[in-house]
């Protein structure tokens, strides 16, 4: 193993260049503390917040660290850590602990949007000069990026926070005090009280401030709280791209529009999330072109209402008509004329990549012209899947909601996108025990069920928000055992229903795009089908049906064709039958 650090002049300026073959982090620790002097002369300048020990890494990348430099980064200052224990180290620990260089642990909760919202954070923070660490031990700042949708959510934060608490109380007294950040919908909905609680909390950030985090945690370096929880008319992160985390690489999420106008009464989103705004559409398809060329091949389009997307960024066609709506549903505000809508975004996003499939989520039933529904029968790389949130069976019940349509009006849907779309996999939300639900209300809940026979679902008890309508014009006053039981009995229906739906796919050939290695069995591969219902299948020898490769084991991001053996409500289970792609999966059907 051998090193080499070199004392290098460069406009004028000093700095440490570092070249390391095959060397332990603690050896170049050791040669990097000999040179106190060429790193007095880095302090003279006004570097940006990186270390000068790494300054030529940094200088290199023309400001910014590439993956390898972070994780250099973060293994110096956990090195001096551990050699301040063993009594080693001392010089370089303190130079260390003075230089500006901070590691970040970022903790995601609750929806796709969310996970979202930690690309972008992220990648703000990282044009900073932060470093992302994934160890709760070495951070110097703990974001978590919240969900306020329901009181269960919320709980879950606030039983973290203890835990941080303890963590923050154990820190050595040598390092740096440990700050912690609440971002996201529970930040906006509870800021007073987040900052006021047990005084933990140094940084508050809604949903709109995330370019404002470096300012914030500067703030809180000097002992203060911070907070900035102010929503916008037009934040869209339109110029971020995002640091994409999704598992193995092969999926990503692509946030289309922010924010939400139909004002359901149960719901608090607008309230967190502010008013609804939609990204241009030139930067979501630079955005899902940059994925395309890393190897993504699936992305989902994400955002509160998806589907009721407006582009106004292109003046020519601001005056264009607004779409009709679904027959038989309303909303609460009037038509928005002008714009690109979402079957012109969902066109062009399906053109850049032939092998990449598109999803979207989360849409409002109203918006499905039959221009969005034929584009998803025609084009082999979009999804045969919708999300239909229904939210309740009941027309009385759907009316205290502010849902905006009938029983009735749904199911018409329902059919009309069944007809337009065969074999069309559908899931939806349920609310169980809203304001004023009987058990008349509730069994018709449960006949939605069987009558539509969702192959996904997404089902909750009712939880009162503060600010939203049910909050001041209703009552909550279904009873807590009451609700249980009835969410018990719609997810028993559910479960029968899909294993139903499901086991209509057995003897099938389903495209599966490959995920990684099943949980339960390392012997086993899991992806996902068209439908995205999770399929599990051997790792086993497969030959290439496309003919582009030799015969092998398929990888996380191969298309796999497998046959379906069984089938339970949530999972099909099958044999693989050969690799392929989906271009050629679509042209053999």
């Amino acid at each position: 193993m051998w090193g080499c650090v070199a004392v290098v002049p460069w406009q004028g300026m000093v700095f440490i260049a570092l070249s390391v073959v095959c060397m332990s982090v603690r050896a170049q620790l050791l040669l990097l503390c000999s040179h106190g002097l060429a790193m007095s002369s880095c302090r003279t300048h006004s570097f940006p917040r990186v270390c000068p020990l790494v300054y030529s890494l940094w200088a290199a990348g023309a400001g910014s660290f590439g993956a390898a430099s972070l994780t250099l980064v973060v293994g110096l200052k956990t090195s001096s850590r551990r050699a301040d224990r063993t009594g080693c180290g001392q010089e370089l620990s303190r130079l260390l602990r003075h230089t500006p260089f901070v590691a970040v642990y970022l903790e995601t909760y609750g929806c796709q949007m969310n996970v979202n919202d930690t690309e972008i954070a992220w990648a703000i923070l990282q044009k900073n000069g932060y470093a992302r660490t994934k160890e709760l031990d070495e951070a110097d700042v703990i974001l978590l990026v919240t969900c306020s949708v329901r009181e269960k959510a919320e709980q879950a934060i606030w039983n973290r926070l203890q835990h941080l608490k303890s963590l923050k109380a154990r820190r050595p007294q040598a390092r740096a005090p440990l700050r912690i950040g609440i971002l996201g919908c529970m930040a906006e909905r509870l800021k007073e009280e987040i900052l006021q609680r047990e005084k933990l909390v140094d940084v508050v950030a809604g949903p709109d401030a995330y370019r404002d985090l470096p300012r914030l945690l500067a703030v809180a370096e000097s002992g203060q709280q911070a907070a900035n929880v102010l929503l916008s008319l037009d934040e869209t992160y339109a110029d971020i791209l995002p640091v994409q985390t999704s598992a193995g690489g092969r999926t990503a999420f692509v946030s289309i529009m922010r924010g939400c106008d139909n004002m359901c009464s149960y719901c608090i989103v607008p309230f967190t999330r502010g008013r609804e705004r939609s990204r241009p559409i030139a930067s979501i398809l630079q955005e899902v072109r940059m994925l395309s060329d890393q190897g993504v091949k699936e992305v989902t389009l994400l955002g509160q209402n998806v589907n009721s997307f407006r582009d106004l960024s292109e003046v020519q066609f601001q005056s264009v008509a607004a779409p009709g709506l679904s027959r038989g549903f309303s909303t609460v505000y009037k038509a928005k004329s002008g714009g690109l809508r979402f079957a012109h975004l969902l066109d062009q996003v399906s053109r850049i990549d032939p092998e990449m499939r598109i999803r979207f989520t989360s849409p409002h039933p109203k918006d499905f012209p039959d221009e969005v529904l034929q584009l998803i029968q025609e084009r082999h790389n979009i999804c045969k899947q919708l999300h239909l949130p229904a939210q309740s069976g009941s027309t009385r019940v759907l009316e205290a909601m502010r849902r905006g349509y009938t029983r009735e009006a749904y199911l018409e849907l329902v059919h009309h996108v069944r007809d337009s779309i065969p074999g069309v996999s559908l899931s939806s939300d349920f609310i169980a025990g809203f304001c004023g639900e009987t058990e008349e209300d509730h069994q018709q809940t449960v006949s939605l069920l069987r009558e539509v026979r969702y192959n996904i679902g997404f089902l909750f008890a009712y939880s009162m928000r503060q600010k939203t309508r049910a909050h001041h014009r209703l009552q909550d006053d279904v009873p807590t055992d009451v609700k249980k039981r009835r969410l018990e009995q719609l997810i028993a229906t559910f479960r029968e229903e899909a294993a139903r739906a499901n086991a209509a796919l057995v003897g099938q050939a389903q495209l599966v795009l490959v995920e990684g290695p099943s949980k339960r069995s390392a012997s086993e591969l899991c992806g996902r089908n068209d439908g995205n219902i999770k399929v599990i299948f051997p790792d086993a020898e497969l030959e290439d049906a496309a003919e582009c490769g030799a015969p092998g084991r398929a990888q996380p991001g191969d298309y796999v064709m497998v046959k379906v053996t069984s089938a339970s409500s949530q999972t099909l289970q099958g044999v693989p039958l050969c690799r392929t792609t989906l271009s050629r999966a679509a042209a053999s059907h």
